[in-house]
């Protein structure tokens, strides 16, 4: 049977069911970004049946017009841009599946971006970060509870700024990840193996003091909720997933800012992924080095990070060029 015009057919919904499988089966997306693609996709099918069309049917111009109505809409131009790949993606697919002979998507361009840079933090300021977070850890005057919380949040950042982790790998971290960290520095070096975006797993080098906070953590949750410190996460909660959401963790992180008179809008888990990666670059650290602890699949995604490396190339060639006539 065919839906009525305005809504989408069963086969278009089964075609983009079928897509996210395969995203899902083969590259390993995540349930955010499935999430994403399903809204996105769910969007462009009920406009293609507006007009009496789905994925199968869909010439270029009906892709573009359902553009122009993006546009219409005052969406930004990175939403679009995202909207668009997940449409250019999904004709991808089909074409490879041999459900349709051609490409609509193929010639199209997306709308035109600024270069965005990452919002980062100074040293100084995560410094005032992580002072802040260790204030009053062990007063014995605070609540068993507020206590505990300090605890997390301070783990939780002194990991994440060590590390460089995704916030969606640090609060899902297992049990068995602080087993390896302290096994790990007792064998001359503390680190995490991480299970990133595909399936992919690297290894993340820990400082001394996020080994040390993690051990402390630990402890404290022992002490207070030895049944909940027994479940497979590193963080535990009574959140449906298990652990720690990512949404509480943030609230935490923005908390700590005000303490340490840092804009609440400035700071996220990301921008701490951010700093993390821009401080080492500063430092001299190889792009190709922070590819892998960021654990980006291809390095054209750390080159966001290019800005750093213009000044420190910069200040290379004036500080050591035997022509320069600053020296």
């Amino acid at each position: 049977m065919t839906a009525p015009t305005g809504l989408p057919s069963a086969c278009a919904r089964r075609t983009v069911a079928d897509f996210l499988d395969m995203l899902a089966a083969e590259r390993g997306a995540s349930k955010n970004t499935l999430d994403a693609y399903g809204r996105d996709l769910g969007d462009y099918i009920a406009a293609l049946a507006a007009k009496g069309r789905d994925p199968l049917t869909a010439t270029t111009q009906d892709i573009r017009d359902h553009l122009a109505s993006l546009a219409d809409a005052a969406l930004k131009p990175s939403s679009t841009a995202r909207k668009l790949s997940a449409i250019r993606q999904l004709h991808r697919f089909l074409a490879a599946e041999e459900q349709r002979a051609d490409n609509p998507a193929v010639l199209l361009e997306g709308p035109r971006q600024g270069r965005r840079l990452p919002k980062i933090l100074s040293v100084a300021e995560v410094d005032a970060l992580l002072r802040v977070a260790r204030e009053g850890l062990d007063d014995p005057a605070r609540p068993a509870g507020e206590r505990l919380r300090a605890r997390r949040a301070a783990c939780l950042l002194e990991v994440l700024y060590a590390a460089g982790l995704r916030v969606s790998e640090l609060v899902s971290l297992p049990l068995s990840a602080a087993r390896m960290a302290e096994k790990t520095l007792e064998q001359g070096g503390g680190f995490l193996v991480i299970k990133g975006k595909g399936g992919r797993e690297r290894l993340a080098p820990l400082t001394g003091p996020a080994c040390e906070a993690l051990k402390t953590y630990r402890r404290v949750l022992v002490e207070l909720h030895p049944a909940l410190a027994a479940q497979k996460w590193l963080f535990p909660s009574d959140a449906e997933s298990g652990h720690l959401t990512r949404q509480a963790f943030a609230r935490d992180l923005k908390d700590l800012a005000a303490a340490a008179g840092i804009s609440r809008s400035r700071v996220s888990p990301h921008v701490l992924r951010h700093a993390f990666a821009s401080h080492l670059l500063q430092n001299g650290a190889d792009l190709r080095i922070v590819q892998e602890l960021l654990g980006h699949a291809d390095i054209a995604t750390t080159q966001i990070y290019t800005h750093v490396l213009d000044e420190r190339l910069k200040a290379m060639v004036r500080d050591l060029h035997p022509m320069n006539d600053e020296q």
